[in-house]
C-alpha cells in the first residue's frame, strides 16, 4: 500500500469469518449478520455484505470494502471496521484477511 498520486484510487477489501455459537436457526443467526453488516455501513461508510456460508446456521463470511483516493484513509475504515466486528459480543472472529488494489492515475 503506497501514499496516493493525485487521482489514484484505493480499494481495501476485508474478508471476515465468524461463528455465531448461540444461533440456533438461520433466522437467529440473519438478525446477527444483518446488524454487523448495517451497523459497518452506516457508520464507516463501508460497502458491506454476508459474503459466504449462506445456509449454516453458526458460520458467516463478511465481507467489507473501502475506496478512497488515500490508501491511508481507506486502511483507517477498514480498521475500524473489524474492531467492531471483533468487539461483537455474540460473535467469535475465525479469520480475516484484507486484500489491496490500487488503480493510478492516468498519466
Amino acid at each position: 500500500m503506497t501514499r496516493g498520486q493525485a487521482g489514484a484510487v484505493h480499494v481495501g477489501a476485508l474478508r471476515i469469518s465468524v461463528r455465531i455459537p448461540h444461533s440456533a436457526s438461520l433466522k437467529a443467526k440473519r438478525a446477527v449478520v444483518r446488524h454487523l453488516v448495517e451497523t459497518a455501513r452506516r457508520r464507516y461508510g463501508v460497502s458491506a455484505c454476508e459474503a459466504a456460508e449462506h445456509d449454516r446456521w453458526q458460520l458467516a463470511v463478511l465481507g467489507f470494502a473501502a475506496v478512497s483516493s488515500s490508501a491511508g484513509h481507506a486502511a483507517e475504515l477498514l480498521d475500524r471496521t473489524e474492531r467492531f466486528v471483533w468487539s461483537h459480543p455474540d460473535i467469535e472472529v475465525l479469520d480475516a484477511s484484507r486484500h489491496w488494489v490500487e488503480v493510478d492515475a492516468d498519466p
